[in-house]
């Protein structure tokens, strides 16, 4: 792959053995890797899909590398009921319709990995959190900072944990080193799981809770009160009387708060969320 769209090939054999092992794939269930590349997870998976009779569709944005390996799959002999699709093009644009149109997914039994470039983890993380089916679970390589972050809680709660907590339990499964890629990177990775919670908000509820946490959050060192009144254009007296009643301190900061309190908040400054 070009360099320009900021992959590094891992190479290590007993890091993608965990990342299999950590998407506990279930019977017949379907897995789309984004970003396969060379297929140094793709094919493993395979080897698992084949005993799961699951299905499997890799998006792949390099055009060379998606016919390459589209090419090895149909030599690769499976011995298995799933199904098995390269595509060529680009994620944040084929996975909603994917999972709008495609007959290969129960949609509500499906997962996604991938060892995702650094500069679109976060426009990755929008796509999937705006899907209307969401995946059960999703296993994905992050850098390390990031993976931090996903998995933040009080006091080090922060806007990108606050915007993907809220419908997706996430939690680092183990860190992997620069040494382990091809080039190395700069940083160290980290992998991560996401997996779907219960009773999610319906997209207008997402939508007032996401307009919420990014005025709590626009100057994380500022006090809560502050973020709110500026960011919702609301008097602090009427804030402070929905802290009172909430029992939380004039002196919070967003950051100290858990997502289901920030999620309590925002119902109870108004925010239409059911």
């Amino acid at each position: 792959m070009s360099r320009y769209l900021g992959q590094h090939w891992l190479k290590n054999p007993e890091v993608i053995k965990k990342i299999v092992a950590g998407l506990k794939l279930k019977k017949g269930e379907t897995v789309i890797e984004i970003g396969p590349g060379r297929g140094a997870l793709t094919w493993p998976l395979f080897e698992q899909c084949k005993k799961l009779s699951c299905s499997y569709i890799g998006i792949e944005k390099d055009v060379t590398l998606a016919h390459e390996l589209a090419t090895r799959m149909k030599n690769y002999e499976v011995r298995s009921k799933g199904k098995y699709e390269i595509i060529a093009g680009d994620a944040l644009r084929i996975l909603p319709a994917l999972i709008l149109n495609s007959n290969f997914l129960p949609l509500d039994r499906y997962a996604i990995v991938g060892n995702l470039p650094y500069y679109i983890t976060g426009k990755i993380l929008r796509t999937i959190s705006e899907l209307e089916h969401k995946p059960e679970q999703s296993v994905l390589m992050v850098q390390k900072e990031v993976g931090e972050r996903l998995a933040a809680q009080p006091p080090k709660m922060n806007l990108l944990a606050a915007a993907t907590q809220i419908w997706a339990e996430a939690r680092v499964l183990f860190e992997v080193p620069a040494k382990d890629f091809s080039p190395p990177p700069k940083v160290n990775s980290a992998v991560v799981e996401l997996r779907i919670k219960p009773g999610e908000l319906k997209k207008e509820g997402l939508e007032s809770y996401y307009a919420f946490i990014h005025a709590a959050f626009k100057q994380p060192r500022k006090m809560l009160l502050n973020n709110l009144a500026t960011g919702l254009a609301m008097p602090k007296n009427q804030i402070l009387e929905v802290f009172t009643n909430q029992g939380i301190d004039e002196k919070t900061r967003a950051q100290d708060l858990s997502v289901e309190r920030l999620r309590q908040l925002a119902i109870a400054m108004s925010q239409p969320l059911e």
